[in-house]
């Protein structure tokens, strides 16, 4: 194993009301597993009430920074610790997502639709699976096109709504039409290792889709979505097996919000090889 290189790039704390663990935990995690840093990223607040069960309340914004910088300070020289956000795109909350960014010195923003929230559902289900598919994935590219966004969350979560209907080819033409828009902007996107837990069980994008974006030039950011310590760098090293499977050479983290590239070789002879969670 060669000396650390890379940034498990998405995980939360207690304050989003569905994670548990101090941060510094995380971080013990992160150091078995041979990473140079870890990326916070918890749920943003949202304005007017929205979707409160999952996040935390703007109340709470200077806690979860003193949490982070906190967790900095204890493994100074041992581990790199960094503060993101991960924040909702939903139409008409634009302002909201550039206000909260323009006060704070993330290093890792996240941009993720999440079709599951009760005020997305309201407003987009039809009853009508694949034209809610396609409005999910419309919806990314139009995240993308904002500028509000360093990389996309777990960009197929869609297909753990009804995952035995899920018809990747009904929904390719669309998604490469969509896909073609995020690759014009530069934004990354993730491969969210917590897929393996969901529904469909798989990483987040699947390797149909992840061909797709290697074809486009996207560059992929690793992320665990880590909402409990042991996940955290979970599955990495499958991962970059799929990065390498997909025809993609390289992996990106965001520092300071720029993007920086690793081979994917070199990241993976740096990660130490604990058992998969």
């Amino acid at each position: 194993m060669s000396a650390p290189l890379y940034y498990d790039s998405h995980m939360h704390t207690p304050l989003c009301k569905h994670a548990v663990g101090e941060p510094e935990a995380y971080a013990e995690t992160a150091i078995r597993r041979g990473l140079k840093g870890i990326i916070f990223t918890c749920h943003s607040p949202m304005p007017d009430g929205w979707w409160p069960q999952v996040r935390m309340d703007i109340s709470q914004l200077d806690e979860y920074l003193a949490l982070v910088d906190r967790t900095a300070q204890t493994y100074a020289g041992r581990l790199d610790v960094r503060v993101g956000m991960e924040m909702d795109f939903f139409p008409g909350m634009e302002a909201w997502v550039a206000s909260l960014s323009a006060r704070c010195d993330f290093h890792h923003v996240l941009g993720s639709v999440h079709f599951f929230g009760a005020d997305y559902r309201a407003k987009f289900w039809q009853g009508d699976l694949l034209a809610f598919q396609k409005q999910y994935f419309s919806h990314l590219a139009e995240s993308a096109e904002t500028g509000l966004f360093d990389t996309l969350a777990h960009p197929d979560l869609v297909k753990n709504l009804q995952p035995a209907d899920y018809d990747f080819p009904q929904i390719a033409d669309h998604l490469g039409h969509c896909l073609d828009r995020i690759a014009a902007t530069g934004v990354a996107m993730e491969l969210n290792t917590s897929g393996r837990l969901k529904a469909n069980p798989e990483f987040n994008p699947g390797p149909a889709m992840l061909a797709l974006m290697q074809q486009r030039h996207i560059p992929v950011v690793l992320g665990s979505d880590s909402h409990v310590p042991h996940r955290v760098g979970s599955d990495f090293a499958d991962a970059l097996d799929a990065l390498t499977g997909a025809g993609y050479t390289s992996v990106s983290h965001f520092l300071a919000r720029q993007r920086v590239d690793l081979p994917i070789a070199e990241v993976r002879a740096s990660l130490a090889n604990p058992p998969s969670d």
